[in-house]
């Protein structure tokens, strides 16, 4: 009795898939994409950032005569240093967000030697632009004060007054020994 059961359960089974197999394939085929209940469902896609961003300030700080290791210092370590273009670092920033054509962003140093000669690419934004391209439009709500007040720091403080009674009596009497336990079980 149960091999027929069992065996009733996988002919309902198989007909449930070849009709949601009918189906699905019956919706790729009326040709309108906003009847098709397959464009209802949008996957959660994560913003991607590649690269190292670069922001218009740190642009500013660049100068002919800076050496590699102060150009480093502003920019950061290169995306690209190619051994046939020893004078010359790449750096490359892309943003891709769902909903929203990917940037891109390229910005190339040249050095003569080991001191940096000119600089050029396209402009970058500022830091305060590019966190507002990462804003998600999201509202958490309104952004507590980080900051005590005289009257908070004053309420907080809790003095103590140890009497030397009581500080003899919450001293330990000996050597404190901690008991761990095995790292591995006991071979049985």
């Amino acid at each position: 009795m149960s091999a027929m059961s069992a065996n009733h359960h996988h002919r309902v089974q198989t007909a449930f898939i070849v009709l949601a197999c009918t189906i699905l394939a019956s919706c790729g085929s009326t040709g309108g994409s906003s009847i098709n209940p397959v464009n209802w469902i949008t996957p959660y896609k994560v913003d991607v950032i590649q690269g190292n961003f670069i922001s218009k300030e740190q642009v500013e700080q660049l100068r002919p005569g800076l050496s590699r290791d102060q150009v480093k210092a502003v920019l950061g370590t290169p995306l690209m240093a190619s051994l046939f273009h020893a004078d010359r670092w790449d750096y490359v920033f892309s943003l891709k967000r769902q909903g929203v054509a990917p940037q891109s962003f390229k910005y190339t140093v040249f050095f003569k030697g080991d001191q940096l000669t000119r600089f050029e690419g396209d402009p970058m934004p500022s830091e305060a632009e590019f966190i507002s391209k990462l804003d998600s439009k999201r509202k958490l709500g309104a952004v507590p004060v980080l900051q005590a007040t005289e009257e908070q720091l004053k309420a907080a403080e809790k003095p103590s007054v140890a009497k030397p009674a009581d500080a003899a009596a919450n001293l330990p009497t000996g050597p404190q020994t901690t008991v761990y336990p095995p790292l591995e079980s006991p071979k049985q």
